[in-house]
């Protein structure tokens, strides 16, 4: 018997918008060619989200005041630094997507997780849709030792997945990856368009039906976006990014998107032969190999969330021989390096216009934020002057197009965190001057602009 007739359609990766035809424009994001062609079947269509019909409680309403909040709705997962990017822990029912380059540590990550909550008596679900049995147990014996809490799964239809889980009632499930799972109800090839979006709605649904944490692992594009359609985002609960290069011993987990906590938060790991291990104090590590007695060399505070994160930057600044002068930036934004090298032309007659300038972010860390604006101007005056700034100066504040140091946010946690780490001197913006206070070791500098900065350092 036919199943139903089929038809094309043909969906915008971006936000999943529905066109019964080709567009070069998508009408819903505005992004261009981002259409795809997917044949689905009109009756199977209809059956959609079939599978989470059997078995699932009629929904009631309740007074909202009577709702209670507990503590221990949130698992703890033993990782401090997963903890502190989830908000404080994995919430009860949550849907959690976890993004990031092959080979960062995505997996190893979340077995990690998985191990740590199994030894606390918690049940856990480990579903794996790309590795078999023998490759799981491969890894997990790297990491260390399962108890019988653990389960593992290595299946990618839909159906058997949702039966597994109503059977087994597990706590967290981990679904590696989205990419793979297949739900029948959609004629369509795994990994496409509707069948991530109708998968993920499953998983949804299942979490806040059953109260199941869910974790899923979802693989990137070339852009480092999350693969599918953008809506995928929008569903979930939290949305977890990691970044870093893969061939550094370094692994930087951000909160892009969380309905339980901070969205600025990041966890920091480094990546050992067991596995990801977190790094306690950040500022020290990132710190570690800075050159003695170098030009160029300024350390600056950037606050990812609440925590700071002290950053060594660099700058090489030498005579052109060419009639264009090249510049280049890594880890920050180009075109502000660019206007800062305007600014201290136009307000210290500076001439750098003559000069090839290259700044980088020690690390690897890609900041954006303006309050190491004046760490970036100390490091281009101290390589074109050949002046070696103290060891134990840290600067920070964003800079004008006038010259004037305008205050940031969060400044007393900033020169705190200078402190614990043995440094002597912090130059600030004026105003944040007092709200830093008064602290031993350390000498607090406030500056209304750039000339005052270089009056005092050079």
């Amino acid at each position: 018997m036919a199943k139903g007739k089929t038809t094309t359609i043909f969906y915008c990766q971006h936000c999943g918008y529905e066109s019964s035809k080709w567009m070069g424009q998508c009408p819903g994001c505005k992004e261009w060619n981002s259409f795809v062609e997917e044949t689905v079947s009109k009756a199977d269509l209809k059956n959609t989200g079939g599978v989470l019909r059997k078995n699932r409680e009629k929904a009631q309403a309740c007074i909202l005041s009577e709702v209670t909040i507990r503590e221990e709705n949130k698992l703890l997962t033993g990782i401090e630094e997963l903890d502190r990017v989830l908000g404080g822990g994995i919430v009860q029912g949550s849907l959690t997507l976890v993004g990031g380059d092959p080979g960062i540590g995505k997996s190893t990550l979340l077995l990690q997780v998985c191990r740590n909550l199994s030894a606390k008596g918690h049940k856990v679900l480990y579903v794996s849709g790309e590795e078999s049995q023998i490759q799981i147990k491969m890894r997990a014996d790297r990491i260390g030792t399962f108890t019988e809490q653990m389960l593992l799964l290595c299946e990618t239809n839909l159906d058997t997945i949702a039966e597994e889980i109503r059977q087994r009632k597990p706590e967290v499930v981990v679904i590696d990856s989205i990419q793979t799972m297949y739900n029948e109800a959609v004629a369509a090839a795994p990994g496409s368009v509707s069948q991530v979006r109708e998968s993920t709605g499953v998983f949804l649904q299942l979490a806040k039906g059953l109260g199941v944490s869910v974790f899923i692992v979802g693989h990137v594009t070339k852009e480092g976006t999350v693969a599918g359609p953008r809506v995928l985002e929008h569903m979930v609960d939290t949305v977890l990014y990691f970044e870093g290069d893969r061939h550094a011993s370094y692994r930087i987990l951000r909160g892009v998107k969380n309905r339980f906590g901070s969205t600025n938060e990041i966890g920091v790991f480094e990546m050992r032969e067991q596995g990801l291990v977190e790094v306690e104090n950040p500022s020290e590590y990132m710190l570690n190999g800075r050159p003695e007695q170098a030009s160029g060399s300024v350390v600056a505070c950037s606050m990812e969330g609440t925590r700071p994160l002290l950053i060594e930057i660099q700058a090489l600044i030498c005579h052109s021989n060419f009639g264009i002068p090249r510049r280049q930036t890594t880890g920050t934004d180009f075109n502000r390096v660019n206007l800062l090298m305007a600014v201290l032309e136009k307000r210290s007659g500076i001439q750098l216009s003559g000069c090839d300038a290259y700044v980088n972010i020690t690390g690897g860390m890609k900041i954006m934020e303006p309050a190491i604006d004046l760490g970036i101007v100390l490091a281009i005056l101290s390589s074109f002057r050949n002046v070696v700034l103290d060891a134990k100066l840290m600067a920070f504040g964003e800079v004008g197009l006038s010259g004037e140091v305008r205050a940031v946010s969060m400044a007393k946690q900033r020169v705190a965190e200078a402190e614990k780490l043995g440094f002597t001197t912090c130059i600030v913006p004026y105003v944040c001057v007092k709200d830093c206070g008064q602290m031993e070791g350390i000498k607090v500098i406030g500056v209304r602009n750039i000339q005052e900065a270089i009056d005092y350092l050079f």
